[in-house]
């Protein structure tokens, strides 16, 4: 029997997550929101390690992971930013960082061939960054702790290495898109 399928599925559960996370964190109740958050960071583990450990990788597993992890970063963010949690600059920085990697996935796509779904080291610490940003931010809100200080050197980081990360892919794919063209 073929379980390939598994990972696929908890992906799906995870984008379905994004929704009442939003809403939570609009209701202002970051407890819950924060416990569901946290589901979905360890239902992200959890795919990973079930494709790698039983070799259940598929082509659609590559192309959603990656978006259940955009939408749930992207919505974070601008949710957040909606209820005065998060500023502004870091939200259209982070936001804007992920419409260029997706426009350039998709003219890549189009005019030379299917974008391999192959994160980059750099790219995998920044999404370590916003996670750990994000989850600072909405423990703070629950709790009251970590200190501000902390929230604000992660969040200094994040965007550092949000930065740093949108230059390497938009340099990693046009080397790549040229070699491709002196190829053909």
């Amino acid at each position: 029997m073929n379980l390939a399928w598994i990972p696929n599925a908890i992906t799906g559960v995870r984008i379905l997550l994004i929704g009442p996370v939003l809403l939570l964190i609009l209701a202002g109740q970051y407890s819950m929101a924060l416990f569901l958050f946290v589901l979905a960071g360890f239902s992200d583990g959890l795919d990973g390690y079930l494709a790698k450990r039983f070799g259940w990788h598929t082509r659609l597993g590559a192309l959603l992971d990656p978006i259940a992890d955009k939408l749930l970063i992207a919505g974070l963010f601008l949710t957040l930013t909606s209820v005065g949690h998060i500023p502004l600059w870091l939200t259209a920085v982070v936001v804007g960082r992920d419409l260029v990697i997706l426009g350039g996935a998709a003219a890549y796509n189009f005019l030379i061939g299917p974008v391999p779904g192959e994160p980059t080291m750099i790219s995998k610490i920044n999404t370590a960054l916003m996670l750990l940003f994000v989850t600072l931010v909405l423990c703070r809100l629950s709790f009251g702790w970590p200190d501000p200080v902390i929230v604000t050197v992660v969040g200094a980081a994040t965007f550092v290495t949000v930065v740093v990360s949108g230059v390497d892919y938009v340099l990693a794919w046009s080397r790549r898109a040229r070699q491709q063209q002196v190829r053909s």
